[in-house]
């Protein structure tokens, strides 16, 4: 499926901006960063701020008529008003950021009615740039991607979040689950789509922010994304959360439902 002219120059800027945002991200990581807390054990660092300055005043100068919402900026109901709304995490993985460990990313996605259509995660740290169009792929520094064929979880290697593995009781005694930790949610769901690691699961709520380019990754790579109870993800919404999710090939996807469900 082929872009509209518009949406081909929304994705020229969406691509230019991050770009521009991961260099600047770059400036702060390994320096002597102002951090604080704010609130329910959620950091924030100068960097965040700068980063989301820069690509709101980048993106809605561009685009004023379309709505905006970011985990950094105060949200403005106003874009419930908005037909495509830009939905952005200015770096994805703070913590990580902080520890001066290269998993962070900048995400942006631009939703439309609901759904992303644009979705760009990139990693500075480490150069890699996974971006997807609808209808048109998911590709890694301008190389298609596809996800793992994997098809069961015995020989899976998962990606997740330490904290998560509070939320279930799995693996069994008995059984093996080979697991990576890492902060940033999106980075994991990205290394999925590009078949690098077969699966990455979210027992946490997530926003909008969290997700919704990584989502659009995902499933132009032609993985599967949905919440445990297979659902699917509507963004830019009044409440923009949701319950949990799980990131996966699609032949990994019916057992995950089946053990997490």
């Amino acid at each position: 499926m082929s872009l509209s002219a518009d949406l081909r120059a929304d994705h020229s800027l969406l691509l230019s901006t991050v770009r521009q945002a991961g260099a600047l991200a770059m400036d702060y990581f390994e320096t002597d960063l102002k951090t604080w807390d704010k609130g329910d054990d959620h950091p924030v660092t100068e960097a965040d701020i700068a980063v989301d300055t820069l690509i709101k005043t980048k993106l809605i100068e561009a685009r004023p008529d379309y709505g905006w919402l970011s985990e950094e900026t105060a949200d403005d109901l106003d874009r419930l008003n908005r037909r495509r709304v830009w939905i952005c995490d200015p770096i994805d993985g703070t913590r990580a950021f902080m520890r001066q460990v290269p998993e962070f990313t900048v995400c942006v996605a631009l939703v439309e009615d609901g759904k992303p259509v644009l979705g760009a995660v990139y990693n500075p740290a480490k150069d890699e740039f996974f971006e997807a169009t609808l209808g048109g792929g998911a590709r890694l520094n301008g190389r298609r991607i596809n996800p793992s064929d994997v098809d069961n979880s015995g020989d899976a290697h998962f990606l997740t979040g330490k904290r998560n593995m509070t939320y279930f009781t799995w693996p069994k005694p008995g059984e093996e689950m080979l697991c990576t930790w890492m902060n940033s949610i999106a980075y994991r769901m990205a290394l999925v789509a590009s078949g690098r690691f077969d699966a990455a699961i979210s027992m946490a709520g997530k926003h909008d922010w969290d997700i919704a380019a990584a989502d659009l990754i995902l499933t132009e790579a032609g993985a599967k994304c949905t919440t445990v109870q297979n659902g699917g993800f509507i963004y830019n919404r009044e409440r923009p959360r949701h319950p949990n999710l799980i990131a996966c090939g699609p032949n990994l996807h019916d057992e995950l439902l089946d053990v997490l469900g």
